[in-house]
């Protein structure tokens, strides 16, 4: 983690966040076996895979990568039409939900509108294709996706949905965010399904 001109400020926004996400009541267990609140579990995984590949990453893409899927428990998917329309609209009223939450407590522990709206960008994935610390964030959030969710959603799905989301992860990523990718120690299960994908 970067040390910042006000790292007290910085500190208190990461327990913000954490004291947010500790409230779902959805449980995930770990590879230690310990069970977290699952989104808490994802935030921390989402700050130690960036410390990973970008270890001087700017305060505000550190900020949103705590806070990318904050109480994201409160808007269900099944609160929108389960359709493909229904999924676009269930995650634009994500996206604009967790940048909001994030807004206030930013401000509550002192952040000025400047950063809070950066981070607020971020969040919203404003300007993906042209913003390198958006694609930053972005590979990020594939990387953790394929490291820690990706065998799991694989076993629920049939192999040529699940070989169509690996593309479609992949068309999301930089060059450098598919090296990284490349580097991770899948399970070989997963391993078959991304080498198919990329075939």
């Amino acid at each position: 983690m970067s040390t910042f001109p006000d790292f007290r400020r910085f500190a208190a926004a990461f327990e913000a966040f954490d004291n947010a996400n500790a409230e779902d009541p959805n449980p995930e267990t770990d590879a230690n076996g310990r069970v977290w609140p699952k989104e808490l579990l994802y935030a921390q995984r989402m700050s130690e895979c960036l410390a990973r590949v970008a270890p001087g990453a700017p305060e505000a893409v550190q900020l949103a990568a705590r806070c990318q899927h904050i109480r994201r428990w409160t808007i269900p998917r099944q609160s929108f039409p389960l359709d493909r329309p229904g999924y676009h609209r269930w995650r634009n009223s994500l996206k604009q939900y967790h940048a909001e939450l994030a807004g206030q407590l930013l401000a509550e522990v002192g952040y000025e509108p400047a950063v809070i709206g950066r981070v607020q960008a971020l969040v919203q994935k404003q300007q993906l294709a042209l913003d390198p610390e958006v694609q930053l964030l972005e590979d990020v959030i594939c990387l953790v996706f394929l490291e820690y969710y990706f065998l799991d959603f694989a076993r629920q799905h049939p192999e040529e949905k699940v070989i169509d989301i690996v593309k479609k992860t992949w068309r999301k990523m930089s060059p450098q965010g598919q090296e990284w990718a490349l580097q991770l120690a899948l399970p070989l299960q997963a391993q078959g399904l991304v080498a198919k994908a990329l075939a």
